[in-house]
């Protein structure tokens, strides 16, 4: 079978950058909320985020006002709000199902964290300057 090399595979490093992006926008649009870097990692079929500064305006006065309780369910409800557009996102970008999410959070360090478990490895192609 021949390679397509009209529409050939983005690198590992275009599709970790272009998700990173994604996920970006996700939160300043569904959130009303600019997180701080975004590191994203494709492992086989695995993809894992790290949100930083990840704590929306609410969740921080909850936590000032001693609501930490209140602010991690809030928390956990945005994640499962969130769920079904962070699967769309990911399965239109990696054209992979995905089988599984698993979030967490640590609101004192303002951290998220996302593993998305993929139907199998994307499709990419090797970067030029690999050795």
């Amino acid at each position: 079978m021949a390679a397509d090399t009209s529409s050939s595979p983005p690198t590992l490093g275009q599709l970790q950058r272009n998700l990173s992006q994604q996920f970006q926008r996700l939160y300043r649009e569904q959130l009303g909320h600019a997180p701080g870097k975004i590191t994203c990692q494709i492992l086989e079929e695995k993809l894992l985020l790290i949100v930083e500064k990840s704590v929306t305006k609410p969740e921080q006065l909850l936590i000032e006002e001693g609501q930490a309780e209140l602010a991690e369910q809030v928390r956990d409800d945005l994640a499962t709000a969130l769920r079904p557009q962070i699967i769309d996102l990911v399965e239109t970008t990696l054209a992979r199902q995905v089988e599984d999410i698993l979030t967490d959070s640590t609101l004192a360090t303002g951290r998220t964290s996302i593993v998305v478990i993929l139907s199998a490895p994307p499709d990419v192609r090797a970067a030029k300057n690999q050795d």
